[in-house]
């Protein structure tokens, strides 16, 4: 068995999370033997100790173990996954509102995830390579939206717009709306939700709750662009921070849950007798940040056909705000 080998980080990989490469590089080497690897001093980057959301530049030296070196080959083929259809790829194709040399901006349909996971196969990283269009490079996300949000997503065209964008989005300089229908009627109905959170174990998956102690700082600005009586409102609702499920948490912890949530927020997510679609009613309206370019970009995606009708039906009229 030959000893510890090298592998320098592409162009075509900046700011990709190291578990992510690894895991791409060798497919047979399990998340969690990859923890202990990177546990033990095994695996390295650029000579020092890293962890598993670190995040990898092009020409750094990843340090690699036997184990590394002997794993390195194809995933048989019953393991590779899911497989985009060139009819999955003309749907992908169809959502972009945006495209120019250095930016990609697709009008998310729910129920896309935007990355793989245990139980998901079908997700918008397995489709990147069919976004190319006139450039060599892969496109890159640069943020995330649940699988169950639709709305404005970018991605990076280039590994510098990867660098710019991230960048805005690490220093805040991302100006995020969202839309979304609630339980009830939040008074005031203008403020500041200003609650850190912390990520839950557990069987449940990924999820997030207030915790004074142990959470990170999250804060969100919501408006209450129209009411239904005490039913249900219609709220704007800008994210100052970009932490996991945030929107979702903060409306709980606030008294009115998104309709249609019920991870958050059970039974009170749901409206007795209302005809309206059974999903998560919550909309990345739009973006504004600065363009790799220079300027500003900004994007804007309308509400989907299913949420628009949940609108009407509580009476209110997205048009007039669009």
């Amino acid at each position: 068995m030959s000893g510890v080998s090298q592998k320098t980080i592409g162009a075509d990989d900046a700011d990709m999370r190291l578990d992510r490469w690894f895991h791409r590089e060798f497919p047979h080497v399990g998340h969690g033997r990859l923890s202990k690897l990177l546990r033990t001093g095994q695996v390295r980057l650029d000579g020092k100790r890293c962890k598993v959301g670190d995040r990898v530049q092009p020409g750094q030296v990843v340090r690699l173990p036997p184990l590394c070196e002997a794993e390195n080959k194809p995933a048989p083929r019953n393991r590779v996954g899911w497989t985009p259809t060139a009819g999955d790829l003309d749907d992908l194709a169809a959502c972009i509102i945006h495209r120019d040399e250095h930016v990609l901006v697709l009008d998310k349909p729910a129920g896309l995830a935007v990355q793989g996971g245990t139980a998901t196969e079908k997700h918008l990283d397995a489709m990147l390579d069919g976004l190319c269009f006139e450039l060599a490079e892969r496109p890159r996300l640069v943020h995330r939206l649940d699988r169950d949000t639709s709305g404005v997503l970018l991605l990076a065209r280039t590994a510098r717009a990867a660098r710019a964008l991230g960048a805005s989005f690490k220093g805040r300089d991302a100006q995020k709306v969202y839309w979304a229908l609630v339980a009830g009627c939040p008074i005031p109905r203008e403020g500041d939700i200003d609650l850190p959170l912390a990520k839950l174990g557990g069987p449940g998956g990924e999820r997030v709750h207030v915790d004074q102690e142990h959470g990170l700082p999250a804060r969100t600005h919501y408006r209450v662009v129209e009411a239904a009586a005490d039913q249900a409102a219609w709220l704007e609702l800008r994210p100052l921070t970009g932490r996991t499920h945030q929107l979702r948490a903060h409306c709980v912890a606030l008294g009115h849950p998104i309709l249609g949530d019920g991870k958050y927020g059970g039974r009170e997510a749901f409206l007795d007798g209302a005809e309206i679609v059974k999903r998560l009613h919550l909309h990345a309206r739009s973006i504004r940040l600065p363009h790799p370019a220079g300027g500003f970009l900004e994007a804007v995606a309308p509400l989907p056909r299913d949420l628009r009708q949940s609108w009407k039906y509580l009476g209110f009229n997205p048009g007039e705000a669009e």
